[in-house]
């Protein structure tokens, strides 16, 4: 026998011998029957700052304690859930992550690796038993993880920056199956590599004379904020900006730059560019929008994530900084998962929103996740105006004092009816479908629920506002990072289960306060976007109306809601026009550009519009794919495959919306592409340039879809492959111009209504670049 036996596929849990207990039948840590000191000491080498995402190699050693490790006792070594670093494998000396593992006394130890092998958040595990023998006190078990002798790259660390790393080290020496963590265990820290691209962030929409900041950052390959920049740019505005210099400067060491005192005296829309050293063009901004006595100001926000003491990244403090500091939000809102939520930590958030919280420069909300089982209504968003507000938890699953347990809500419905009876009519939720999903068709309460968060780092979930138009709910439309990484408001998906960049939503408020943002909620009155730097576009969509109506923000349908006369609505408003016309007035000023806007009556799309005409299209096909298998955790659908022309020839091929690094698109030859992709209810996919742009034909090859097209046929239509399963998956293929210059769009479209019921009107933005905005709808009646 073997001294060092690996059990079974390190990827696959089913794969261990019964011996090897697994996910399913772990224990949680009891109170200790060993003293800390006496359960022994571990240290890793090399120690210190590593970058995100590099290959690295190190050597864990464990050294017994007291009671050394007797014959099936063992030891776990575990991960953060939120970590993306490549899983330990054992068979392959050439693969990522080769880990050797062997005790100094040759006693035979059995390992393998479980993605769900502990207690959360330190659920991925590498777990190593004793099987033939025992260990002694002062005998070591010594883990090598990246072994490079035999070909391998190393260990690749996890894609995003923390500042204490952590291999959590927990113990069994008395084989009970009881674990207990040592009282150190070893830490690196992870930093930002260093830019790969620059970022610039203006507001999206301003008064004359009003004064606005300009936001510099650089950003790894990964997507973290780099300390590792040292470049000069040159300022290049579309238009005169009072107080901007001629050149900022990144500086190392330090994480952002910022212009504050800006200003602009004449209505208008802005951009700034970039130009680097060399004259070429680094960044750009996004859109700025300068508007005349505007009452309503746009401000952008992420109000749903976690930090490491739920189950995310880096302290609530460093969320709340990063956010306001990194990501360049201007609110955000902690939301841990509710089990998990100590009554001192609950606390401590309070305290921080309200250090955090500064009128007129940034907004912090409390909250928290109540993240019920999908099967007693599924995750749910609550926010608070201030802090001292009593938490509602969906269970105590994961904290010891048990000592305010009768608060708890273990239902939707029961958290809605108990915000009720105590007349907390100030509270606002959302819906959102994380790793359990909102079913909003058991339960919502539309006098707190005001929204349905349709994008995340999870995915794209379209689904849920349909579920709610489905039952006549009135509600907005958000989107949120739902961070793991410690990143709110610059969310970036890494490699692994995340499968898109968190969103943010855009709230129109006539002032930035803790008060105006909940109000706009409770209006409906934002619009959502699936994040990034492309994310932060100007949307203005308006419904005018030929003949008087009654506006409310309130649901009438729900209580006796003040209504007010006028011909003109704005995105979330409840309008009733017995009789007459409507007309949806949209003036779009996008980050990218603009590929088409799709306009909705609840649950029908009822026109699509595209900036462009059928004479500008050129010799570029779009190949998009978009999908999720079901609306649980494991919603991933793989796209994997290829694509050949025959008959032409490809002149170039650009990505969308690959944001796992590890996965490409690549050329083969001069007439084929091969690319590795998923998506999670999001969109992805490819534009590719042919030589002739109507000779010959594409073939595409994926595991779902398989089709030949005749170039001749593709043109401003979509030709779409549809194989939807529990939810829509399909491909689709249409043509572009060579170069689309439209970023910006305006359009007046006659509203057809349904007598009876609502109709429910709103837009969808997709940009070039692979971004998506949803408005709120406006609801009218007849």
């Amino acid at each position: 026998m073997d001294d060092h036996q690996p059990m079974g596929n390190p990827d696959d849990a089913s794969a261990a011998p019964h011996e090897a207990p697994r996910g399913g039948l772990v224990c949680t840590v009891i109170p200790a029957p060993i003293p800390a000191h006496e359960l022994g000491h571990a240290v890793i080498t090399p120690t210190g700052a590593f970058e995100a995402g590099s290959y690295q190699s190190f050597t864990l050693v464990y050294t017994c304690g007291k009671f050394g490790i007797d014959d099936s006792g063992s030891i776990r070594i575990c991960f953060r859930f939120a970590s993306d670093q490549t899983r330990p494998q054992f068979e392959d000396p050439k693969r990522a992550n080769f880990t050797v593992i062997e005790a100094s006394n040759k006693a035979v130890l059995q390992y393998h690796y479980d993605p769900k092998g502990n207690v959360r958040p330190w659920d991925r595990t590498l777990y190593i038993k004793v099987v033939n023998g025992f260990m002694r006190e002062g005998d070591t078990i010594t883990v090598r993880f990246g072994v490079t002798d035999g070909g391998s790259l190393g260990m690749r660390l996890q894609t995003f920056a923390e500042d204490s790393f952590e291999f959590h080290m927990l113990v069994d020496p008395i084989a009970t199956y009881t674990y207990q963590p040592l009282p150190e265990h070893p830490k690196i820290q992870i930093v930002p590599a260093p830019p790969e691209k620059f970022i610039a962030v203006l507001p999206t929409l301003r008064r004359v004379g009003e004064q606005f900041p300009l936001k510099i950052k650089g950003e790894d390959r990964w997507g973290n904020p780099s300390d590792q920049c040292d470049s000069t740019f040159t300022l290049k505005s579309s238009a005169p900006i009072k107080g901007l210099p001629k050149t900022i400067r990144l500086k190392p060491g330090e994480f952002a730059a910022v212009v504050e005192g800006l200003s602009v005296d004449q209505p208008g829309d802005i951009r700034i560019e970039l130009i680097d050293e060399d004259g070429e063009l680094a960044a750009g901004t996004n859109p700025l929008r300068i508007s005349e006595g505007a009452d309503l100001v746009h401000y952008w926000g992420d109000l749903h994530g976690q930090s490491e003491e739920t189950i995310g990244t880096g302290t609530a403090d460093q969320y709340f900084a990063f956010a306001r500091d990194r990501a360049f939000v201007d609110a955000t809102g902690h939301q841990g998962n509710d089990f998990q939520i100590t009554t001192p930590f609950w606390h401590d958030l309070d305290r921080l929103c309200d250090v955090y919280d500064a009128k007129d420069s940034f907004v912090a909300i409390p909250g928290y996740e109540w993240s019920g089982n999908t099967g007693l209504g599924g995750d749910r968003n609550i926010y608070f105006p201030e802090a001292g507000r009593q938490i509602r938890r969906s269970s105590h699953a994961l904290l010891a004092d048990r000592s305010d347990v009768d608060t708890d809500c273990n239902t939707a419905a029961g958290l809605f009816q108990a915000l009720a009876d105590g007349k907390e009519w100030d509270v606002v939720g959302y819906a959102h479908c994380g790793g359990r999903y909102a079913d909003v068709k058991m339960a919502h309460d539309g006098r707190f629920e005001k929204s349905m968060e349709v994008h995340s780092s999870w995915g794209t979930f379209e689904w849920l506002a349909r579920d709610a138009f489905e039952m006549g709910y009135r509600v907005g439309i958000v989107a949120n990072s739902d961070g793991h990484k410690g990143r709110p408001g610059a969310s970036y998906p890494g490699s692994s289960l995340f499968g898109a960049v968190g969103g943010l939503t855009c709230f129109l408020t006539s002032e930035l306060s803790r008060a105006a943002i909940l109000d706009c909620l409770r209006k409906r009155r934002h619009y959502a976007t699936t994040g990034g730097h492309g994310g932060r576009m100007i949307i203005d969509a308006k419904v005018s109306m030929s003949m008087d109506a009654t506006i409310h923000h309130d649901d009438p349908k729900l209580y006796p809601a003040k209504g007010n006369p006028g011909r003109q609505a704005l995105i979330g408003d409840i309008v009733h026009l017995p009789a007459g016309d409507a007309e949806l007035c949209v003036d779009i000023h996008a980050a990218a550009a603009i590929e088409r806007v799709d306009i909705f009556n609840g649950l029908d799309n009822v026109e699509t519009i595209r900036p462009f005409g059928q004479d500008e299209l050129g010799a570029r096909i779009r190949v998009i794919w978009e999908g999720a298998e079901y609306r649980g955790r494991f919603r991933q659908v793989i796209w994997d495959g290829e694509a050949h022309v025959s008959g032409n020839a490809i002149v170039g091929a650009r990505a969308i919306n690959f944001f796992n690094k590890d996965k490409t698109l690549d050329l083969i030859g001069d007439s084929g592409l091969k690319w590795k992709a998923l998506t999670t209810g999001n969109i992805g996919g490819f534009d590719v340039w042919l030589a002739d742009p109507y000779g010959g034909t594409l073939k595409i090859e994926t595991p779902l879809v398989k089709c030949g097209v005749p170039l001749e046929e593709i043109g401003l239509e979509d030709e779409i492959f549809d194989r939807a399963g529990v939810l829509p998956r399909y491909l689709k293929i249409f043509r572009l111009p060579d170069e689309n210059q439209h970023r910006s769009f305006s359009f007046r479209r006659k509203l057809a209504l349904k007598d009876v019921g609502d109709n429910p009107i709103f837009i969808r933005l997709t940009q070039e670049d692979g971004t998506l905005a949803w408005t709120s709808p406006v609801y009218i009646y007849r």
